[in-house]
Parts: structure tokens; sequence; C-alpha cells
């Protein structure tokens, strides 16, 4: 599949993976439907697109938790350009709290986001892009195949969502239609300073050394590439790949070992 005049859904649009993954797309081609609750910057971005790479974008406030805001997201693409061929779902929140210690409402907001977010625009998009035999996609992370302390909400979230994909996945085999989970190791974005604290608030610091973390830029590119080569799933970083087979062959090494890491954080949750 080549991207060029391919339109293209993207959640979570204004920053991060997102955001890089616009201009990547853009780069490509590809016209661009770009959704996030930051309705100002989505308009710049899409204006600097539409100009730097010649193409059409399209900006849409939502807030992903909500199924009607996933409605109009579709309802919007569909008089904007009349098809649809791939759908990015990318929104997400992370969150930095023992569960021992948070507001349940927490976890309940990440599900929101994380999991209902993707199944509502799936769930709309989906009869689209059926008729154009495209591509779904979900960004996910490892901590979707490998629980994180002080992340139990956000890995819950992601595990969910990646039964999900493979759920759908299995059921539209014959169709032709594509579904692609994309797993980023830790990537250098503002997730970790918008996560959610114990109370629900925003974080408002990374607990981690971004410098050595994945660029958005990075995972945007392999993601543009798996989805140009129909890939099922994508583990994006070595470490990633060793945790995930790790896990499945020993599980209590691996508990260990993820413990001792996040005792290391900046201000750990647990420690060692």
């Amino acid at each position: 599949m080549n991207l060029k005049d391919k339109v293209i859904i993207i959640t979570g649009a204004s920053s991060g993976i997102g955001k890089a993954c616009a201009e990547e797309f853009a780069k490509r081609g590809a016209n661009l439907v770009l959704a996030a609750r930051q309705y100002v910057t989505l308009c710049e971005i899409t204006a600097d697109l539409e100009k730097k790479y010649n193409i059409r974008a399209v900006a849409v406030q939502a807030d992903v938790s909500k199924e009607a805001d996933c409605e109009l997201i579709i309802k919007q693409t569909l008089v904007s350009f009349q098809k649809i061929d791939i759908l990015v779902n990318n929104a997400g929140l992370s969150m930095r709290a023992l569960f021992n210690d948070l507001d349940l409402s927490v976890l309940k907001n990440l599900m929101d986001v994380n999991f209902w977010g993707t199944v509502y625009c799936t769930k709309y998009a989906l009869p689209e892009i059926l008729k154009t035999k495209g591509t779904v996609v979900g960004v996910s992370s490892i901590a979707g195949y490998r629980g994180l302390p002080g992340r139990t909400g956000y890995s819950a979230s992601k595990f969910a969502m990646n039964g999900f994909m493979e759920s759908l996945r299995t059921e539209l085999l014959k169709t032709g239609v594509n579904v692609m989970v994309a797993c980023p190791g830790f990537t250098a974005s503002n997730i970790r300073v918008t996560a959610l604290s114990k109370d629900g608030a925003a974080h408002g610091e990374t607990s981690m050394d971004e410098g050595k973390m994945m660029s958005s830029e990075e995972v945007a590119s392999i993601i543009a590439d798996g989805i140009e080569q129909r890939k099922r799933t994508l583990v994006m970083t070595r470490q990633g790949k060793l945790a995930v087979l790790m896990n499945k062959l020993f599980p209590a090494f691996v508990d260990k070992k993820v413990f001792d890491l996040f005792a290391k954080e900046k201000n750990p949750l647990i420690k060692g």
C-alpha cells in the first residue's frame, strides 16, 4: 500500500507520536484528519502540513473518551473526503502511581481514553474501512505485553487494546482489512509529563531520561512503513522484543528485572 492520496485519521494528533505521524504521512502524500482536544494547535498543524506538502488536512476537536466525539470524527472525515482508508488510534494517557495509593477514577480515565477511545473510533470507521480494504492501527505499548509497576491502569488499558485488536483482526481475516498493533518502546514525548498522578492531576515532569529514548519521528516512520507493508505487529526496539519474549519464557525472572528497572527511575515509587 502506498500512502499517497490515502485518507488517514489520526487521534491524539496534537503532540508526540500523533503529530509526528501526521508529518510523516503528509510527506508520503496522504490526506489527513487530525483529531485531539487542542483545537487551536491542530489548526496550526494542519495549516503547516497543507503548505509544506500540498495535501489536504482537516482538524477536528474531539475527546475520544466520548462516543459522540468519536462518531463526529468519522462524520467529518466523510464530509471532507467521502472515504476512509486508514484509522490510527493513537490518543492515549499514561499514569504514575501505585495502585494502593490512587483514586480509582484514574484507572477509569485511562480505560476511557486508551481502550474505549479505540473501540469507539474503530466502530464508527470500520464500515468505511471495509469498503476501501484499508487498515486499522492501534498504537499500543510494551506495557500491553508486560505489566509495569506504577502503571496498572496504563498496562491494563493497553492489554485490553491488544486483545480487542487481535480479536478484530481474526474477525476481519478474509475481508482485506489489515489490523496492525504498533508497540513503541520508551519514546521521547510529553506522555510522562501529562501522566496522571494518584489523584488524577497531571504529573508535570518526566521520571525517566528522555535523551536515551526513541524519538516520536522514528516511531512515526516505522508506523508508516508498517502500514505500507501491511504488517500485523510492530514491536519497535530490541529491548521491547526481548521483554516480550523473555516475559513468555521466564516471567518470574522478568518480574524481578522490571522491578529493579523501575526502582531506579527518578523519585521511584518502589524501593529495591
